[in-house]
């Protein structure tokens, strides 16, 4: 175990370091048993690094440690990053959140409806209206993905995109295919999961007349110096890279299913889940949305910016309806880019926080939380595996060990607990 923990009894942030201490034995004990592979997390509060775990392995094979700079692939945590950019033009004139997206794709127009989320894929009706912007950051453009669909349109999704990380498709070709498949609702009617955010940054992408990657780099990652994070591991970087794990159905043991690292960056950035970060880049980035869109001296947006990107805009009946088959909406709402904790008792179930605390998780178990009422960061890194084919999220409460899903409420709630003033 390699933990590193600044202060004393009593640290600066306003944590019990005997509060804090159990969180390292306590998120061992997972690896021991054998259900992940290794965390690396991270507890910031009121402007310094309280306490970071960097535990069990990065590559088990090779008998790699986890280690504070190792590099993760942090999934649908990309969706903020996206997000942010897109807001960053916002606020150039450049775009608007009420803009038809066939202002800069047209393959999106005159599509069609499914008379039934799981029905035949030749049974539609027109779109009542255009898909905005708004619609694609807040996941109710009537898209999908395979492994959120049930029926047709989950394989149709799969065998026309490829899987939903690591397709071979060129992004043009890939956003024509998508918008030739129906959407699974009408614009604005619900929250749906999905590629929304892929199509929002290659829209991001057209703007700016460059890839997602070098956009993100040149406006978000070298200003904050996010060193190790983009859609791309290079060759002197991928010895950091942490392994991806899942439990094998019929070893139930940990299995190695790595995507693997290509010398050459990516024609496809994937705004929706492609990137990879450290803990430490993903942090700055975090303080940045945290600070109301300033860090370090280094503003990307607006305080009221970050003010509408936080703030739930899903309505009521919108929240009624359960997300990967559970009650997600039960205390929490969704602005741009980005959940928020709206009733922390409702929401306790899942994890801990105050009213206001935000973020976005990702597929392979990683986690950030941003809590301004606490002045608090949380990151939580980890490479465990998920099912992303077709009808994926229809199964996810079967063939997993609990032990690897429970360990993130304990980090939450012990670091909570932990607190002091």
């Amino acid at each position: 175990m390699n933990a590193v923990y600044e202060g004393t009894e009593r640290m600066d942030g306003g944590f019990s370091s005997q509060g804090l201490e159990p969180i390292g034995p306590a998120l061992q004990a997972v690896v021991d048993a054998g259900d992940l592979s290794g965390f690396v997390t991270l507890v910031w509060r009121k402007g310094e690094v309280v306490q970071v775990q960097a535990l069990g392995q990065r590559d088990i094979a090779a008998g790699k440690p986890m280690t504070r700079d190792t590099i993760f692939r942090i999934a649908s945590m990309t969706k903020p990053v996206t997000s942010t950019v897109a807001l960053m033009l916002m606020e150039e004139g450049r775009l608007r959140l009420d803009d038809p997206i066939t202002r800069w794709a047209p393959e999106f127009a005159d599509m069609q409806v499914l008379k039934a989320a799981d029905g035949p894929l030749d049974q539609t009706v027109p779109a009542a209206r255009d898909i905005t912007i708004e619609d694609l950051m807040t996941h109710r453009a009537g898209l999908a993905y395979g492994f959120t669909s049930v029926g047709p349109i989950a394989q149709a999704y799969e065998k026309a995109l490829g899987p939903a990380l690591g397709t071979p498709l060129t992004p043009d070709e890939w956003m024509r295919r998508l918008a030739e498949l129906p959407l699974s609702y009408q614009p604005g009617e619900r929250f749906h999961y999905s590629h929304a955010t892929d199509v929002l940054g290659f829209i991001v992408a057209r703007i700016e007349g460059a890839p997602l990657g070098e956009v993100l780099r040149r406006r978000i990652f070298e200003p904050l110096g996010m060193k190790d994070t983009g859609f791309h591991l290079p060759v002197e970087k991928q010895d950091r890279g942490a392994r991806l794990y899942r439990i094998g159905p019929e070893t139930d043991a940990l299995e190695d299913v790595s995507f693997p690292y290509h010398p050459e960056p990516p024609a496809f950035d994937a705004g929706g889940g492609g990137l990879v970060s450290t803990a430490d880049d993903y942090l700055t980035f975090a303080r940045m949305l945290l600070g109301r869109g300033e860090v370090d001296g280094v503003r990307l947006l607006k305080p009221e910016t970050v003010d509408l990107m936080t703030t739930d805009r899903l309505t009521p009946a919108q929240r009624e309806i359960p997300f990967m088959g559970i009650p997600f909406w039960l205390g929490q709402g969704f602005g741009l880019g980005l959940s928020m904790i709206t009733d922390p008792v409702k929401q306790a179930w899942m994890g801990a926080g105050n009213e206001g605390a935000f973020g976005w998780p990702g597929a392979f178990g990683t986690w950030w939380q941003a809590d301004p009422k606490a002045e608090l960061i949380l990151i939580y890194l980890i490479q465990n595996s998920m099912p992303l084919g077709p009808e994926a999220a229809a199964q996810l409460a079967t063939g997993q060990r609990m032990g690897g899903r429970a360990a993130l409420p304990v980090f939450q709630k012990m670091v909570y607990q932990a607190l002091e003033g």
